[in-house]
């Protein structure tokens, strides 16, 4: 004689599971926009741009303890020195300087020119925005003409003493930020 068994799900569970199911499959397919609201409007990207790659930037940042043009020491932005990964974490490029200089994996790079700064928070770097210089290599910094620099997390020089005792000496600081890359509609 054989003995079947049958088991039954309540309809309530089979309803969680496909709610589940479709959320995971919405958050996997939904596209992730950038938006600009909320920026001070001197940063901000004109119109006829649009969001052609967004990037998180962490690395260092070099200061060194130089006189001034008043001849006052002070800390000195040397350069910046980070990895630039796409919103999954995978490493897509890099950002080094002088001069500030953004290059993607593929080969292709590109400088700017600075536009506008505006106040991100105490103790981090301000907003940015930068008028891209055509790129050098064919990849994805071709075509590129404004990079943003928002969601500020450090950065800022070193809070120790720069005076005649200590010109030359350098400190680096860490610091992480998004990069936004737009191209022309």
């Amino acid at each position: 004689m054989k003995i079947q068994r049958t088991f039954t799900v309540p309809a309530t569970v089979g309803l969680f599971a496909a709610t589940i199911l479709t959320a995971c499959g919405t958050m996997a397919s939904k596209p992730m926009s950038y938006s600009q609201e909320g920026l001070p409007a001197s940063i901000q990207v004109p119109s006829g741009n649009k969001v052609a790659w967004e990037t998180v930037g962490s690395g260092d940042i070099t200061y060194e303890c130089k006189a001034g043009t008043s001849g006052q020491p002070g800390w000195m932005f040397i350069g910046p020195d980070a990895m630039l990964k796409d919103r999954h974490g995978k490493q897509v490029g890099k950002y080094y300087g002088p001069p500030a200089t953004w290059e993607a994996m593929d080969g292709s790079k590109l400088t700017g020119k600075q536009l506008a700064v505006a106040p991100s928070g105490e103790g981090n770097l301000p907003y940015q925005l930068v008028q891209a210089n055509p790129a050098m290599g064919k990849g994805a910094m071709t075509g590129v003409t404004y990079i943003q620099r928002v969601a500020l997390k450090g950065g800022v020089a070193p809070n120790m003493p720069c005076n005649a005792t200590s010109l030359g000496k350098r400190s680096v600081v860490q610091y992480q930020a998004d990069y936004i890359f737009w191209k022309a509609n």
